[in-house]
């Protein structure tokens, strides 16, 4: 089974309508010559790349935004209800919002979304402020992993200073039964994601990194020059997951590109899905998602 761990569906057709909405999604997610898509233009984009399950990402930043919220948890919700065998929801709740928790309780016990996602940036907190050891409560007791944005961010108001790789090491030791993925191997700074990684099993990452024009030559300079093949492909096999960050990059070439870097089939085998399954505790036979 491949799963992209990394999807945003804020224009997906079933969640769009209002063109107002549409317009401040490309404005806020600085996402700008796309159109909406139906899941079945979606479906085809997956069944190219060779995908067979994508995890869904919300966008809550509701308190810089008036109350807004980009893509909820019940959109999410909606989106798996009507795909359940391709997509696997996450949620997401904007820290400084005083009904985060009881949002997140919602999210997993009644919603069933299989875990979080939090862009430190955008959304103005660090990973050990006080504010968050509530959330990392809630994700525990109810085995939820976290996936925070790290790197660069083409967002705005959202500098990427404020996701850097080392920022997570504190969260990382004091919380081991707590997985968390740092989505974009932290572009530009794949070493001390790697660095990371190698020394907390409960730090995962994800391919979703395409920030020049081609994903072949992306990858080979970014997982065989930066950082070279062989850390991958002998000590960090089981923490690294295939992510496209789609609809920013193309999810056909980067799943193309994986298979080009000259890692043994059983590393692309662990990357382009066994490794999600163990990151989510999922069991592709047990179920609703």
């Amino acid at each position: 089974m491949v799963i992209d761990i990394h999807v945003h569906p804020a224009f997906f057709d079933p969640i769009n309508g209002d063109e107002k909405k549409e317009e401040l999604r490309h404005n806020e997610l600085n996402i700008h010559k796309n159109g909406t898509a139906s899941l079945q233009h979606f479906f085809n984009k997956m069944n190219c790349a060779g995908i067979d399950m994508c995890v869904l990402l919300p966008e809550d930043y509701s308190t810089s935004m008036q109350g807004e919220v980009l893509v909820s948890n019940k959109e999410i919700r909606k989106l798996v209800d009507l795909a359940p065998d391709r997509f696997i929801g996450f949620a997401s709740v904007d820290p400084h919002d005083p009904s985060a928790l009881e949002k997140l309780e919602e999210a997993f016990a009644v919603l069933d979304l299989k875990g979080l996602k939090l862009h430190p940036a955008r959304q103005h907190f660090h990973p050990d402020d006080k504010i968050m050891e509530p959330i990392y409560d809630l994700c525990e007791k109810y085995d939820r992993p976290i996936i925070f944005h790290c790197g660069l961010s083409f967002e705005a108001h959202a500098t990427s200073k404020n996701c850097h790789p080392l920022d997570f090491e504190q969260l990382a030791e004091r919380r081991e039964k707590l997985r968390f993925s740092l989505a974009h191997f932290g572009w530009p700074w794949c070493r001390e994601t790697a660095m990371l990684m190698l020394k907390y099993p409960n730090v995962y990452t994800d391919t979703g990194a395409l920030y020049f024009d081609s994903a072949r030559e992306f990858y080979e300079q970014t997982f065989t020059r930066d950082i070279p093949a062989t850390w991958i492909d002998r000590s960090l096999r089981h923490q690294v997951m295939f992510g496209t960050d789609d609809p920013r990059f193309e999810m056909i070439r980067m799943s193309k590109a994986i298979e080009e870097l000259g890692f043994r089939q059983s590393t692309v085998e662990l990357i382009k899905g066994r490794n999600a399954i163990e990151f989510l505790h999922y069991d592709p036979e047990g179920g609703k998602r």
